[in-house]
């Protein structure tokens, strides 16, 4: 009788746990696939709110990483998952190439330490990735896919010039080998402007793949490309 007490009493505690948290279940569930994005600084800046450069300088005119984002197939996302908190000395050997290729724009100025934290913190900790491995992970596939070569080889330049959707869509297919989804902006001027895209990878963190669904952004027919 106690016997089988014992276990009746730990499946009640674990449904009552499931019904008063249900993020918390869901959350460690596990995602479908991750959304690698990039963005162009030229976009980020022409906008009615300032940017800083990084107290490193001025960034590249080249595409830079937003994030790693795990998402469910419906659209949603898990974030701020239960882990360790960002601790900078675990890819303090990486510091150049993340300022190299994940900066920051965001006012006031800084070195980068607190974009990687709030990326680490929300999405990282949802990756089923440690720390170190979530950032080289991320770094591999900013490496392994140059927006801007794709969309030069196809005649796309930042040069403040429109493009259509269509075409930036097809270079951007051509080069990666899956269609990705893109984000657009409204500049200072009220014009529709090429601002970041998405690249889906499956939970390998490596293998690119059709995306299940794309982000729910929305771009014109035609787009600018603005310079930097």
């Amino acid at each position: 009788m106690a016997g089988s007490f014992v276990p009746q009493l730990l499946l009640a505690l674990i449904l009552a746990c499931t019904s008063v948290f249900p993020s918390l279940s869901f959350a460690q569930s596990g995602f479908d696939f991750f959304y690698f994005v990039q963005q162009w600084p030229g976009s980020y800046c022409d906008l009615k709110q300032a940017c800083c450069y990084p107290t490193t300088g001025k960034p590249a005119s080249d595409f830079s990483i937003h994030g790693l984002w795990p998402n469910y197939n419906d659209g949603s996302y898990p974030s701020n998952c239960a882990g360790s908190s960002y601790e900078s000395a675990l890819i303090s050997d990486l510091k150049e190439e993340l300022q190299a290729y994940w900066d920051t724009l965001a006012c006031p100025s800084g070195d980068g330490e607190k974009f990687w934290s709030h990326e680490w913190e929300k999405h990282g900790t949802c990756s089923g990735l440690d720390e170190r491995s979530y950032f080289e992970s991320t770094l591999a596939l900013r490496k392994s896919i140059d927006l801007l070569a794709a969309l030069q080889s196809a005649g796309i330049e930042p040069d403040d010039g429109s493009y259509e959707v269509e075409d930036v869509q097809e270079a951007l297919k051509q080069a990666i080998g899956h269609r990705p989804g893109l984000e657009c902006n409204t500049n200072i001027s009220g014009k529709r402007q090429l601002y970041q895209v998405y690249v889906c990878v499956d939970t390998d963190a490596s293998t690119l793949i059709d995306c299940p669904i794309f982000p729910s952004t929305s771009c014109p027919s035609s787009v600018t490309f603005p310079s930097f």
